[in-house]
């Protein structure tokens, strides 16, 4: 059969004939449908992620995908090691399975949990938010920041939603599915002070419960600034900072001055700050929830289709703000 494969560290994948799986106890072989193509796949075959030295290489990439059971039963499900999901067929757990409701394509399926899931965990186990309570989101015009600003509000019941982000067209989309406000990123925003000046006075007139970063560098700074504060009498306000991406840079420059000035609570969320118990919702609960939200609307998630033979062109190809990149098998 075909799949992606990766040489070495740092390469592009290639499409290539590999040997079939084999079903194993416990496990079966199921034909393909959809791979997202995501950031922490291009993070272990850069050799940038903390998992990289773990990639068998040469070898297959994709962690994840949609998949049509031999019984027949269309889900999304996981690869199993030393598989990848970037392939025809793949082996998986069907027990470890998620059905996909009929209304959704393979691509907008297979688009959605990582991110989603990822998002729900920021807010519930980093950002323990709680139904009224005021979030802001920088890089909200990305795929897993647009969804956490929409389950923000329509999941977690947020007071209210600042979305922040680059994308004018990405914002406008946010404000009609659940951000109550948006912030441009401007040119001038990575060098200049105008971020901070502008969340300082959102800060100042309802104070942010919750800070989601999908960005750190220079945004950060600002933003840690604009929560800050410059009065000895100032009212304790806690407000706790989620450290989730790095897309502006991996690291800030943070007087020690902010930390003290104001409740500030700065956390990271991964994949090891997510308790256990919260990673065994994920099948029984978390993804059938959020696969229901997709359906009915309350989540959108916007994906570009590319054929798994043109799989080296689609991981050259640059990337679109807050689209998913899917590769299909069958184009």
């Amino acid at each position: 059969m075909r799949a992606a494969v990766v040489e070495r560290l740092g390469a592009s994948p290639r499409y290539a004939e590999v040997d079939e799986p084999s079903p194993a106890e416990g496990l079966v072989v199921a034909e393909v449908q959809a791979a997202a193509l995501k950031n922490i796949e291009r993070a272990l075959v850069a050799g940038t992620h903390y998992a990289s030295r773990r990639l068998p290489l040469p070898g297959q990439i994709g962690t994840d995908a949609v998949v049509v059971l031999p019984d027949g039963r269309r889900v999304y499900t996981g690869a199993t090691p030393p598989g990848g999901a970037m392939a025809e067929r793949m082996l998986v757990d069907p027990e470890s399975s998620v059905e996909v409701p009929e209304t959704l394509d393979d691509g907008t399926a297979a688009a959605l949990p990582n991110a989603a899931v990822s998002a729900w965990f920021a807010l519930e186990c980093a950002g323990q938010v709680r139904p009224g309570q005021s979030v802001l989101v920088l890089g909200a015009t990305g795929v897993t920041g647009s969804l956490a600003a929409q389950l923000a509000k329509q999941r977690f019941q947020a007071g209210r939603v600042v979305a922040v982000g680059r994308n004018t067209e990405r914002l406008a989309r946010l404000t009609a599915s659940g951000a109550d406000s948006v912030v441009e990123l401007g040119p001038d925003d990575a060098a200049g002070d105008q971020l901070e000046a502008r969340l300082h006075r959102l800060h100042t007139e309802q104070p942010f419960d919750l800070v989601l970063d999908y960005l750190w560098g220079s945004p950060a700074q600002q933003t840690l600034r604009a929560l800050g504060g410059d009065d000895l009498a100032a009212e304790f306000h806690r407000t706790r900072y989620v450290q989730i991406g790095e897309m502006a840079g991996p690291t800030v420059d943070l007087p020690a001055g902010v930390l003290r000035s104001a409740g500030l609570e700065l956390v990271g969320q991964g994949a090891g700050s997510v308790p256990r118990e919260a990673f065994a919702r994920v099948v029984p609960e978390i993804l059938p929830t959020l696969f229901a939200m997709l359906a009915d609307g309350s989540l959108t998630v916007e994906t570009e289709a590319w054929p798994l033979s043109r799989i080296a062109e689609a991981w050259a190809a640059p990337g679109r703000s807050g689209v998913r990149v899917v590769v299909t098998p069958g184009g």
